[in-house]
Order: structure tokens, then sequence, then C-alpha cells
């Protein structure tokens, strides 16, 4: 299933043993187009302090009651490392946050999330299996590859709330900007940006994949896209209050002439590549 992100914004994260506070951004992979943590604004009990929560530890959501429970507790968010929430997370900084909650390097291995279908089953001791013994593996692997000269201290994780609103570059002419993200409620892949067009048509929201983006520019606040400004505009418009369903999916593909869809099989996308500074 297919759920805006904007759904997670300002829902309660409950630990095992308290509150913890409301959610108020989220990082992603900007290699993966996949969540990778929650920015969670802490309550009183913790001085009111910016938090990042992994997906890995993160269980079913109930997003009916707007909680989202998590698998740690509140001793170990109040001594967790300290990462600034307002700028770019790097590797090195990721990787302590990642050994003190003592969860796997997801890029451990090839995938979404390293060796796992789902972030959670990551969690140590979870019934995916990750025993000691495997978790110890995957991570000595990681810490071989973790030293290698290609690791750098070039950020891969974005803020959410920061390209809200960067301008859609069509190949011939900007078209929109911005107005959210679709995700796969189980992996928490981007599967679509939700593009708004109107200043061109009014009230007119669009779908655009990840894959058909060309470059982001950091420091201009612009996507570009491999698409016409034409394409764009007769895409299928999207509807926030409908349902997503695989035939609609299916028709945004075949519109933009994209492989990579089939109605009844999960989309495969190509990979994307890194979009740099």
């Amino acid at each position: 299933m297919l759920r805006r992100m904007k759904d997670a914004e300002g829902c309660s994260i409950s630990a095992t043993d308290g509150f913890i506070g409301h959610v108020k951004d989220y990082y992603f992979d900007d290699e993966a187009w996949v969540i990778r943590y929650l920015v969670v604004e802490t309550g009183p009990w913790l001085s009111g302090r910016k938090v990042l929560i992994s997906l890995m530890a993160i269980n079913q959501p109930n997003w009916s009651e707007r909680i989202i429970p998590v698998a740690i507790t509140q001793e170990q968010v109040r001594n967790s490392p300290n990462i600034d929430t307002d700028k770019p997370v790097s590797r090195q900084h990721e990787a302590l946050h990642l050994e003190y909650y003592r969860y796997p390097y997801y890029w451990s291995s090839p995938g979404v999330w390293g060796p796992a279908a789902y972030p959670n089953v990551m969690q140590p001791g979870a019934g995916s299996g990750w025993s000691a013994e495997r978790y110890r593996g995957a991570q000595n692997k990681s810490d071989r590859a973790e030293s290698g000269p290609q690791q750098n201290e070039d950020p891969h994780l974005r803020s959410g709330n920061t390209v809200m609103r960067y301008y859609i570059h069509a190949t011939d002419g900007d078209i929109g900007h911005v107005q959210g993200i679709l995700i796969d409620e189980r992996t928490w892949a981007i599967r679509y940006l939700i593009v708004n067009t109107s200043n061109w048509w009014l009230g007119h929201e669009v779908l655009i994949a990840p894959a058909w983006i060309k470059n982001i520019i950091w420091a201009d606040s612009k996507v570009t896209v491999d698409l016409t400004r034409q394409q764009i505009k007769g895409a299928p418009p999207y509807d926030p209050a409908a349902s997503m369903s695989l035939e609609h999916e299916a028709r945004i593909h075949a519109h933009y002439n994209r492989d990579g869809f089939h109605p009844h099989e999960p989309s495969h996308e190509p990979a994307i590549p890194h979009l740099g500074p």
C-alpha cells in the first residue's frame, strides 16, 4: 500500500516504556530513495531535543490513532549520539547512530535494506532470524567496507522538509514544485514525488517516480526530470482523497511510456544514481 509521508508528520512516537515525542521531519537516502530516519522532537522529558529514530526501530504504525511504536526505550533515546538534524547526515555520523542501537549497516549488501526486505526485521533479536552470529557477520563485513578508500564524509541523507517545494524542471521548462511524496508502507521506499502544477493548471497534481529524475541541484532547490511539460500536463491526475490502485499506477507508467511496472507485480525501477550537490 502507498501512503503519503505527510501522514507521519506530527505522529506520536511511543517507546517500549513511554512517550518520546512527535515526528517533525525525516531523512531520505538520495541514492536509494528510501526513508531512513524520522526526526523526532522530544517532549519536556528531554528538553525538546531532536533525535533520529531509525526505520529499523519502527513497528507497525497505528495510523488511525497517529501513533508509531518503536522497539527502543526512553533511556536509549536519552543517551543516543547527538546529530545536528538541521543538516544533511554523513555516513560516518549514521554509522555511529546504528552502532549505538546495535543495528547492522543496511549498506552491507544489495537491496534497499541490505539483506532484509523490510527495515524492522533488522532489529537485533527480531523474529527475522537476526541472530547474534548473523548480526556480527553483517557488521564485520560492513566494518571492512567502511574502512575502504571509497568511504568519505559526503552526506547522502537529506531532509524531506527541505525538498518540499523544490521546483520541478522539465526538459523544456519549469512545470511545478514538490508537494509531497508517496511511500511504500512496508519498505518506506519513495515510490513517487507528488508534483503540484497549480502555477500552470489550477489544482492539478501529478506523480513522478524517482527513476525519472535526471538530477537534483540542491543549491538551486531544483529537481530536473527527463520528461516534457506536455507529458506532465497530460499525466493522470493524482487525487489525495482516493486510494492508489495498481491500475492507476499502470496508467501513469503507460502514459510516460516507462517500463518497470506491471499491474500484478511490484514495480522494479532501475537503481537511482547518486545525486550529488
